[in-house]
């Protein structure tokens, strides 16, 4: 199930994914203005990739000094326009990541958007003290983000979270094939060990994997009867029905009580409100001290009450026994 892409720039790059990884107003402008003579036919002609990849070629790579510097500017001042210039000469790399994975996702722009946002972490994070390039560490970045983008949509309920599960869902079929190669059966356990990962999470990514997805809407047989799968699941809710009586009862209830308390002085009013009523309720003592009571003769005023309110509904509730019996 794909999800709705995010409004992008000419880059693929989500402006609030960009705001956000490098910061107040470091939203990346369009890689190049449309040129005014171009009228709208023309560019619906274009296809979208071939553009694109024209598009970015049109940065030139870094040197490592320049990919320093710039570095250097971003972490200590944060400019934008600088992150801009190490994003821009690095959209190349996006692109060649996410080809690795135009099999298992047939939508490349995709696959290029997430690692573009991939790729804005990277330029954030990257320490150029490190001695690293900024590509070597950017790929790490590009390649979680086309990863989590695939497990997230690649199937209608998720197959994969755990670090464990994404390393199997994407390593499976690779290393069932090189068992077979080498004459062995790719049983759970070879693959478990070969992947370091828990034999039963490799049995249960295969039962994940080898069912599919079947929605609740489907037909239920060949009958034509008209009923679908969601029909024959059953439920511990209560009936739809019995839901709206009960919540049709509470408010004919609770009308009552406030009908019922205007009859009643403060000390009653508070014994209804923080003793029968109350979900968290005041101890017999604590009332007992505010009206100068003792604890007993607390429960006898609440006992009371309790039983003039049964006698005050079931003069309105020819049904009230039922809802509420004695015991």
């Amino acid at each position: 199930m794909k999800k709705k892409p995010e409004p992008a720039d000419a880059a693929g790059l989500p402006a609030a994914e960009a705001s956000a990884a490098l910061g107040e107003g470091s939203a990346l402008v369009p890689l190049s203005p449309e040129p005014e003579t171009a009228g709208a036919s023309d560019l619906v002609a274009r296809d979208t990739l071939d553009r694109y990849f024209q598009e970015i070629g049109r940065y030139p790579l870094l040197s490592r000094e320049e990919e320093h510097a710039l570095a250097l500017q971003v972490r200590e001042t944060g400019d934008p326009e600088a992150a801009r210039q190490l994003v821009v000469s690095n959209l190349r790399l996006v692109v060649k990541i996410a080809m690795d994975y135009r099999r298992v996702w047939t939508n490349l722009l995709d696959l290029i958007q997430e690692g573009n946002v991939g790729l804005l972490q990277a330029v954030k994070r990257f320490d150029p003290s490190r001695g690293v390039k900024l590509s070597s560490y950017a790929a790490y970045w590009i390649r979680a983000y086309v990863l989590k983008y695939l497990i997230d949509n690649i199937r209608l309920v998720r197959v994969g979270s755990s670090r464990a599960e994404r390393k199997l869902f994407f390593q499976l079929n690779r290393v069932r094939r090189e068992l077979e190669r080498g004459g062995f059966q790719p049983e759970p356990r070879l693959i478990a060990e070969r992947l370091d990962v828990p034999e039963a999470a490799v049995v249960d990514i295969e039962r994940r994997l080898q069912d599919p997805d079947l929605s609740l809407d489907a037909p239920l047989g060949a009958e034509g009867d008209g009923r679908s799968f969601g029909d024959s699941l059953s439920s511990s809710s209560p009936p739809i029905e019995e839901v709206v009586a009960e919540a049709d009862m509470v408010r004919t209830l609770r009308s009552l009580i406030e009908e019922f308390s205007t009859e009643l002085d403060e000390r009653e009013t508070r014994i209804l409100r923080n003793r029968i009523l109350a979900e968290e309720r005041l101890t017999l003592q604590q009332i007992g001290d505010e009206f100068e009571l003792t604890r007993e003769r607390v429960r006898q005023i609440e006992a009371q009450l309790v039983k003039r309110i049964r006698e005050f509904m079931r003069e309105r509730l020819v049904d009230f026994d039922y809802f509420a019996p004695e015991s």
